[in-house]
């Protein structure tokens, strides 16, 4: 990685001195392809991570995957999701496989514990091992083994790159993203599944028709509005209470759907006419450089965005307080800093 590659986009001061500074890059764009803007480089090639998983999911709803096994808007959405292990994930998962006709231990995500603290919590003091079901990416994974079932493909090897299951994923986002499939470098997931480098305004265009998807055909369209419409009315099966995307789309309720990957990437897709009344959708692709692992600079970053461009107001904003530019206190609760973004966006809309 070059630094050109990166800019400036929060600062964290403590007194008058600038004390960290999170560099970063991001594209915003329309369903055509056309940049809304950008900071740092926006053909930067990195792995959205997680963030892939609207996409992954794609081909398996466009094929009739939901419709073949009576999956629901929750079960949709944990598809799309990175949870956080509650029993309430947990029980969505027990039903999918029931219906699918598997068991967790198909499931090769692997196994940790739950990222929610009260669930992990009541499961120490309770005696309790996390198992798959617990692991923030086996929704998705549940649906591969579903998209696999479905087209009577074996289920064993359902994670390599060379499984139909997987070559299909790997055709649909390189279509979405305007690619072509070889041109995707491949990488291994926290999960053990494939994860492709997608320039950040190539990844924002296809969050882009994901959000607006009327130049799709029909059922890769329907396929769009189903998973967002899923993610949106749902967002606690996304992520879990508490977490940066459920509270980010709990509070712009059906306007934006979010989600964030591992080392500091995040997407957000701005449905259409939501910036103005005949605005199209809009595809936003952030990475920060050093991959923000406590998430403040990636949810600052995204608030600041959305509040520019009108999609949230002051009283929205106030609800997302903990993650947007917000003042840094000590241990005694003393205000000695602040978290703020250093980078403008225009308002722009073509």
């Amino acid at each position: 990685m070059q630094k050109s590659e990166y800019a400036p986009l929060v600062e964290v001061t403590r007194g008058d001195i600038v004390e960290s500074t999170h560099f970063g890059a991001f594209a915003a764009a329309f369903p055509d392809g056309r940049l809304l803007a950008y900071a740092g480089d926006p053909g930067l090639v990195t792995y959205p991570r997680s963030s892939m998983k609207p996409l992954q999911a794609l081909p398996f709803m466009e094929r009739g995957g939901a419709e073949t096994f009576g999956f629901n808007g929750q079960e949709i959405a944990i598809m799309c999701a990175s949870h956080a292990g509650t029993d309430q994930h947990f029980q969505v998962l027990e039903g999918m496989h029931k219906k699918i006709g598997i068991s967790e231990s198909d499931l090769a995500c692997g196994v940790h514990w739950p990222s929610d603290a009260e669930t992990r919590i009541a499961m120490k003091i309770a005696g309790r091992e996390p198992t798959p079901f617990r692991h923030n990416c086996s929704g998705k994974q549940t649906g591969m083994l579903a998209y696999a079932r479905m087209r009577k493909l074996e289920t064993k090897a359902y994670l390599d790159p060379q499984h139909p299951v997987q070559v299909s994923i790997r055709e649909t986002l390189a279509e979405m993203v305007e690619m072509k499939p070889d041109e995707m470098p491949l990488g291994t997931d926290g999960c053990s599944a494939p994860v492709y480098g997608i320039p950040l305004r190539n990844m924002a265009l296809g969050v882009a028709k994901l959000a607006d998807p009327r130049r799709l055909v029909e059922n890769r369209a329907d396929a769009c509005r189903t998973i967002t419409a899923a993610m949106m009315a749902y967002p606690l099966m996304v992520a879990g209470p508490g977490k940066f995307d459920t509270r980010l789309m709990t509070a712009a309720a059906g306007k934006v759907f979010s989600k964030g990957g591992a080392e500091g990437y995040q997407i957000v897709g701005v449905m259409p006419g939501v910036i103005r009344k005949d605005s199209p959708g809009l595809g936003i692709a952030i990475k920060i450089s050093d991959g923000d692992p406590g998430g403040r600079a990636r949810s600052a970053v995204v608030l600041k965005m959305l509040h520019d461009l009108g999609v949230l107001d002051e009283s929205d904003l106030e609800g997302l307080a903990p993650f947007g530019s917000v003042p840094v206190k000590n241990w005694r609760g003393i205000e000695v800093g602040a978290i703020r973004c250093v980078f403008s966006m225009t308002k722009t809309v073509g």
